[in-house]
């Protein structure tokens, strides 16, 4: 079993049940829908004795209190490198589809407003998120008065360690990551960073809008339409890695994404201005169009379904490592449903829930498949 991997927190004399038997209960659990830990252990109470031993127990199953005290002491940054490992072991491959393709990751923090930390702060995540697969490749948390910027090296190094290197991936993430440093260390490991500009790096962005838009022709367009709202998505791109062009480190090209919305008659327009360190040769407008949405993979296919579907901001989760654990069990469900193939999360947790055999088959399982 794959759990067997992260370290006991317990010490060793008076261990009654073992900790990889645990957290298969909390991943079993959570992938049928469990949002809290009482949840958690009121799946494994429900289930038949011959379910308890395929789980690793023999004659009885631990209280609620046990689960959630050796839960709350799991080093959750450990359980996620474990968890991901695992779901991309029974994840089938990506099919690459055309010579520009490559690994997308989209970074973006998410607060867990129910939980509370020391101090009565709030628990703040910064994750990466594999967009072609849904898998959540890894998570920090950010440190007590610091923000997500600190924080995005360790979350790259743990990234690296779980694919292996980080060469020719591609980072997509929002302005408050459109930081030098960052530039810096992905160039140094080979892989590309593509940012939203805004008011935190004013030089960059007036250089970015002082670009000659209008004498560029538009690159790619794409019109959609869905439950009463038209977009229309602009996309214009020039090299910029020349001398005069933009001061942001490692940039070969400028973007600017034009969003036109009609909703109930009202349009409006909204323009962002992008930076990405691939030259044009390899990224296209249509593919520049394509990886910026996907920057929004993570909020809307992610955390989204973590408030929503999963409760998490419902969850008052407040004592030691115990709200980045249940999220780091939330992202592993949403991973599992979508690696599974399923585009709504509730019900495949409803359908998980119906079927507890299966779910404890893929989780103990020593060597796992696709399913």
């Amino acid at each position: 079993m794959a759990l067997t991997a992260v370290p006991d927190p317990r010490d060793p004399r008076g261990r009654r049940y073992p900790l990889a038997s645990i957290l298969a209960v909390a991943v079993c659990a959570v992938l049928a829908g469990a949002c809290t830990f009482a949840a958690v252990s009121d799946w494994v109470r429900d289930l038949d004795r011959p379910a308890w031993g395929r789980l690793g127990f023999t004659d009885r199953i631990p209280a609620a209190t046990t689960v959630w005290r050796l839960l709350i002491r799991v080093d959750a940054e450990v359980l996620s490198q474990v968890l991901a490992r695992w779901l991309r072991a029974r994840t089938a491959p990506v099919v690459v589809a055309g010579r520009r393709w490559r690994l997308v990751i989209a970074v973006d923090g998410k607060v867990v407003r129910g939980a509370r930390l020391t101090g009565g702060r709030q628990a703040h995540l910064l994750s990466a998120y594999d967009t072609s697969t849904g898998i959540v490749l890894a998570q920090v948390q950010i440190a007590a008065k610091s923000n997500e910027i600190p924080a995005f090296t360790p979350l790259l190094q743990r990234v690296a360690a779980q694919l292996g290197s980080l060469r020719g991936v591609l980072v997509v993430a929002d302005a408050l990551h459109a930081q030098t440093g960052h530039a810096d260390l992905l160039a140094t490991a080979g892989a590309h960073l593509m940012v939203t500009v805004k008011a935190n790096q004013p030089t960059t962005l007036a250089q970015l809008k002082a670009q000659p838009w209008a004498q560029i022709p538009v690159g790619a367009q794409t019109r959609e339409t869905s439950h009463g709202r038209k977009e229309t998505r602009t996309v214009k791109a020039v090299t910029v890695a020349t001398p005069g062009g933009i001061g942001f480190p490692h940039a070969q090209q400028a973007v600017r994404i034009t969003r036109t919305r009609t909703i109930s008659g009202k349009t409006t327009r909204e323009t962002a201005y992008l930076t990405v360190s691939l030259p044009a040769e390899q990224a296209q407008p249509a593919d520049l169009g394509t990886w910026a949405r996907s920057e929004w993979h993570i909020e809307n296919r992610l955390h989204y379904v973590r408030d929503v579907t999963l409760r998490e901001d419902a969850h008052q989760a407040r004592t030691g490592n115990g709200p980045a654990v249940f999220a780091t069990l939330r992202n592993t469900a949403v991973g599992y449903h979508r690696s599974n193939g399923e585009p709504n999360i509730a019900r495949a947790t409803r359908r998980a829930s119906r079927r507890p055999t299966d779910l404890i088959d893929a989780v103990t399982r020593s060597n796992p498949t696709t399913q």
